[in-house]
């Protein structure tokens, strides 16, 4: 292995203690609420996560549990009544929802300013104009740590691999903002392997194990691995093939302790944004 590992773990922490020290010298608590529908395990831990990291900072952060039978129309009009709280700077709704519910029309019902997730199509259309306010908290977390690591984006080569609107789009636009010359591949690509070569800074965000082999990675590249999938021999793995590639690349992210750190970070980092806005 010669690639320089990215710690996204160490990194995060630094960023989660400046934001608590920032916090402690506010006049007030920042405020987020966390919405979750259901009790999916996944969903479960990941808001346990939240809730920690947030309370750790300073943040006044709760969690309202609603049955998975919830009628859209409450979750709803819980969202209403979250937005006229001035208390909340920051609602999360936690995805996925429940399939009878319409995820676009809840994450729409939030109110932009406290869109701490970024994904209110206001916010998307501010950050594609070049004029960002809240961002997705996955993609902005990739901007941070490639920034921490030293890793200069203007002039360079950057492939993104996977357009979802979580984290592939608004990247495209983060890295477009930072100069770099960007490109998105997903799976109509032609000869895939190859457009990946070619990037300087490699971004997988696919949502296949392992998809990414070492001979699809260029020389000295950096490589950002976005995905989390769980193997039937209960391994966890992102989408890069992690042994092969850091054989080759220059730097690269682990899965767990690269990316993931980085999005509750940046989580904590939105809802203090959101709340210095709308009080000061």
């Amino acid at each position: 292995m010669s690639a320089r590992i990215i710690d996204g773990k160490a990194i995060a922490a630094a960023m989660r203690a400046r934001l608590a020290e920032q916090i402690a010298g506010l006049t007030f608590r920042p405020g987020l609420t966390v919405v979750l529908v259901g009790d999916d395990p996944g969903s479960t831990v990941y808001v346990r996560g939240k809730d920690r990291a947030a309370n750790e900072a300073g943040i006044a952060v709760r969690t309202i549990r609603l049955p998975r039978d919830t009628a859209e129309a409450t979750l709803l009009a819980e969202i209403a009544r979250l937005n006229a709280d001035p208390a909340v700077d920051g609602i999360l709704v936690q995805l996925p929802l429940p399939p009878r519910i319409r995820s676009q029309a809840v994450l729409e019902a939030v109110d932009p300013a406290k869109d701490v997730d970024g994904f209110h199509p206001l916010n998307i259309g501010r950050l594609a104009a070049g004029s960002p306010s809240l961002v997705p908290c996955t993609p902005l977390g990739i901007m941070r740590l490639l920034d921490a690591a030293g890793v200069a984006l203007a002039g360079s080569r950057a492939l993104v691999l996977g357009r979802s609107a979580i984290v592939g789009r608004p990247l495209v636009f983060l890295l477009l903002g930072a100069n770099a010359t960007v490109t998105v591949a997903h799976s109509h690509t032609r000869d895939l392997a190859a457009e990946c070569r070619r990037a300087e800074v490699l971004i997988a965000a696919a949502g296949q194990p392992e998809l990414v082999r070492g001979n699809w990675v260029g020389q000295g590249a950096t490589v950002i691995d976005v995905g989390v999938n769980r193997l039937a021999d209960g391994r966890l793995v992102g989408d890069v093939a992690f042994a092969e590639c850091a054989a080759v690349a220059g730097a690269i992210t682990p899965v767990p302790g690269g990316v993931g750190p980085m999005t509750i970070a940046c989580l904590l980092e939105n809802t203090v944004t959101a709340a210095l806005r709308r009080r000061c």
